[in-house]
């Protein structure tokens, strides 16, 4: 049985993962993060550990095949091979004008931004090796850790929208931010949303996995637990941000399943509810312009509009067709299909829509990859809600991971190291035996008899 200690390294690193990976801006806290990362999956490589369940397996399968995708990116390819895929006519032909001859090149447009891309997933990934191959977690932990965090960064928002002049506000970590909005310790508010609304199931994850304490300390620990989400919800309202407030609601209603009794007759109806508003709000913030807390306005642009940055990206993706341009190479080869007369000074860091970037990266091998790890995160959340066995956290890990995946059709939370090692907590969770918990043991005394002979 693991030690006090092992089972803190989990959710010690994903507290640090969450107050010091908020975006990529800061460069030094990423870098810490990505070591300690390596170091957590070194660990995990060389440490023997039980035998691993067929939902953990085969969720490492699945992230050995996109690294290994990552890495045959970066392999040089002949002239003969390289210029013949999709979308490097243009280059191979400045070559030709140039008078040089074509050089062995990447599949990858940007092999720089695509190992930058590689080490970005250090993060998730020691997250993932702590807690499935390390067993260095303790449910209870987690929740408690993300929560802290989450609380953390809401004091932070409520200083940095007390700032009166934001712009020069000390409160605000990066040069580039959501300035006037409560972003705690990310760069954008949307981002700070997706922490707070993915912490809430975990309120309700705490709660439910306390029944068996006794009916004065339940009420208590309810008490606190309610009113740790108001506090919570008025971090959502201090983040002005249109993701947190369409969000809440499905994740409110479906963290409530967690608490209510098995045989409830209103699950099935908070389960309708719950998915009917998931898709509502999705359908609502690709409507949206880009910037938080704005509905429909400022969409005019290339860099306001969900739609005309989607509709350029497919039409990219379909020049790079069939292995696409290289993870990471999403900014320069944007700029290639944009159109010049509606470029404004702001310009487009992402696709704002991370499966439509993705198969403009990796082309259908990722794609492909992509399909089946939604393929196994639905059967794994099938697998927990349709198990009386399954344990709470496994659940609330379920609802904010869905949460973090809708989010990612109209934004790229997953993009910070923050976010991704959420996710990485959340989809270990829904692997790991460990998340569900023991049978209960009675607390009742077998019964001594006296035998007289």
């Amino acid at each position: 049985m693991a030690s006090r200690a092992r089972e803190a390294i989990g959710p010690a690193y994903l507290f640090l993962c969450l107050v010091a990976g908020g975006s990529v801006q800061g460069i030094w806290a990423n870098m810490f993060l990505q070591l300690l990362g390596l170091a957590l999956i070194a660990w995990a490589a060389m440490a023997s550990c039980d035998a691993l369940s067929v939902p953990a397996r085969q969720l490492f399968l699945i992230v050995l095949a996109g690294i290994g995708l990552i890495v045959l990116q970066l392999v040089p390819l002949p002239p003969s091979v390289w210029t013949g895929l999709g979308g490097r006519n243009s280059l191979a032909a400045g070559y030709r004008v140039l008078g040089i001859a074509a050089p062995s090149l990447p599949l990858s447009l940007s092999p720089y931004d695509t190992f930058g891309a590689l080490v970005a997933l250090l993060p998730p990934l020691g997250m993932l090796c702590a807690m499935i191959r390390l067993k260095a977690y303790r449910p209870s932990w987690l929740a408690a850790a993300l929560v802290a965090a989450t609380f953390c960064g809401i004091l932070l928002g409520a200083m940095q929208v007390a700032s009166t002049e934001p712009d020069l506000s000390p409160f605000y970590l990066f040069a580039e931010s959501s300035f006037g909005l409560a972003t705690g310790f990310f760069a954008n508010a949307n981002h700070m949303a997706t922490l707070l609304v993915a912490s809430l199931p975990f309120l309700a994850a705490l709660l439910a996995a306390a029944r068996r304490l006794s009916p004065q300390r339940y009420s208590a620990l309810a008490a606190i637990l309610a009113g740790a989400a108001l506090v919570i919800v008025v971090g959502i309202f201090l983040n002005g941000s249109l993701a947190g407030y369409l969000l809440i609601l499905p994740v409110v209603v479906a963290s409530m399943l967690i608490v209510l009794p098995a045989r409830s007759q209103a699950r099935r109806w908070l389960a309708a509810l719950g998915t009917v508003g998931l898709i509502a709000a999705v359908v609502a913030l690709e409507t949206s312009s880009i910037r938080p807390a704005r509905l429909g306005a400022e969409a005019a642009t290339s860099v306001g509009s969900r739609q005309e940055i989607l509709t350029t990206t497919w039409a990219a993706a379909r020049d790079m067709m069939p292995f696409g341009s290289g993870v990471g190479t999403f900014r320069p080869v944007y700029r290639l299909y944009e159109d010049p007369d509606r470029v404004t000074a702001t310009y487009v860091i992402h696709a704002h829509n991370d499966y439509a970037e993705l198969l403009l990266e990796t082309g259908l091998p990722g794609f492909m990859l992509m399909l089946l790890f939604l393929a196994w995160w639905g059967a794994a959340v099938w697998r927990v809600w349709g198990s009386a066995e399954a344990g709470p956290y496994a659940r609330a890990a379920s609802i904010a991971s869905a949460a973090i995946l809708a989010h990612s059709l109209v934004d790229f939370p997953l993009r910070t190291s923050a976010i991704s090692a959420v996710f990485g907590m959340c989809v270990a969770l829904l692997a790991d035996r460990r998340a569900t918990p023991p049978a209960v043991k009675s607390d009742l005394r077998p019964t001594r008899h006296v035998v007289l002979r």
